[in-house]
């Protein structure tokens, strides 16, 4: 089978799996335990891989915290800069083409008195930067705007989302889920970003585990919140709970791939989504609308019209030879609430299959195209 639905999950890298092993079974300790080898090679293990995190993202090591993904530190972030600015202000920032996990969020945060913003966005799912700056207000305490859309591709300027936030002093989140080891991030460059998002299971790590990056402050301390969970105090206090080690060495040894290979990663993604385009051009001609710009998006995504066809027979049918999806994996059950924010009638909503692609694949891959 072809499998084009990167964007929900990707394979686990075989060097992934390998590393993380050891962990499952000789290497078991707990490394918040003391002394003993079994906690100090698990502490060390878990020190490396956040080294690995902050190479690719461009941060230092003690600004990583771990999760259990993108999911709880959209949650976390969101819920935790709410509580613990609330006597500052109740505004927060977003937009309407969000992961439901920072919509239902932002719902929640309504329920007990917070007003939310949800900004409207262009034809490709991006917001305007202008309509940005006058949402702000004085009681706006956090902007929560995605890096780069899961079923679209588009990314947000992020570079000028964050220049305003800074600016304006207001806390600045981003969901970039979709934008590890597909875009290179450098987070010294993006001084007004304080928060972000991130999973393993999106750049061929394991599930279950992924993290949030907290900038410090001047005084190098981390950005404080309200923790989503209390406990043992570890991950500095901000994330109380027994560190999953192997997943941590596992999404370690990912970063390190995915740094490593960026470039050549992004160079191939690019390939294959110009190669997928233009077998589809050819095959379906007139018959097929792309809902996304071939521009500033992340490489290796596509959405895609089939004009007249309910996509969820369309993908049920293409499922012996091809694993594609109708959008969001978090939100499956639903039509999308990306393609309906960019204006498309529930009918193109109900048409929309997304392809996305991995470096796992070949260009000669995407050839059982030309057979459909």
């Amino acid at each position: 089978m072809l499998y084009l639905d990167n964007s929900a999950t990707t394979q686990v890298h075989p060097e992934v799996k390998d590393v993380m092993l050891p962990y499952l079974m000789e290497q078991f300790g707990n490394p918040s335990s003391k002394y003993y080898s079994y906690a100090e090679n698990a502490k060390n293990a878990v020190k490396d891989a956040r080294k690995s995190l902050a190479s690719l993202l461009g941060c230092t090591d003690s600004e990583i915290i771990f999760t259990s993904g993108s999911t709880e530190s959209n949650n976390m972030i969101i819920k935790g800069v709410a509580d613990y600015y609330f006597s500052h202000g109740n505004h927060i920032i977003t937009s309407k083409v969000e992961h439901p996990s920072v919509l239902e969020t932002c719902k929640y945060l309504e329920t007990k008195g917070f007003e939310i913003s949800y900004l409207d966005v262009d034809q490709f799912g991006r917001i305007d930067t202008e309509a940005l700056i006058n949402e702000i207000r004085e009681t706006t305490i956090l902007v929560s705007l995605i890096w780069g859309n899961n079923e679209l591709g588009s990314f947000n300027n992020m570079e000028a989302i964050s220049a305003i936030c800074l600016k304006k002093n207001v806390f600045l989140h981003t969901d970039a889920t979709q934008v590890i080891s597909k875009v290179e991030i450098d987070l010294s460059n993006y001084p007004g970003l304080t928060f972000l998002s991130f999973s393993g299971h999106k750049f061929h790590g394991p599930k279950g585990i992924g993290g949030a990056f907290i900038r410090k402050d001047r005084y190098d301390l981390l950005t404080k919140i309200t923790p989503l969970l209390h406990g043992g105090g570890q991950e500095q206090g901000i994330r109380s709970g027994t560190l999953p080690v192997h997943n941590i060495v596992g999404i370690g040894k990912a970063a390190e791939i995915a740094d490593n290979h960026i470039s050549n990663n992004i160079n191939k993604l690019i390939e294959l989504e110009n190669y997928l385009t233009d077998l589809l051009k050819e095959k379906f001609k007139g018959h097929i609308i792309f809902n996304n710009d071939n521009q500033k998006k992340i490489p290796g995504i596509i959405s895609v019209q089939f004009k007249g066809v309910n996509n969820e027979m369309l993908v049920k049918k293409l499922s012996p030879i091809i694993a594609a999806s109708t959008g969001s994996a978090c939100s499956s059950s639903k039509p999308s609430h990306v393609l309906a924010a960019i204006g498309l009638s529930i009918d193109q909503v109900r048409s929309t299959i997304r392809f996305s692609m991995s470096s796992f694949l070949r260009k000669e891959d995407l050839d059982v195209f030309k057979q459909l």
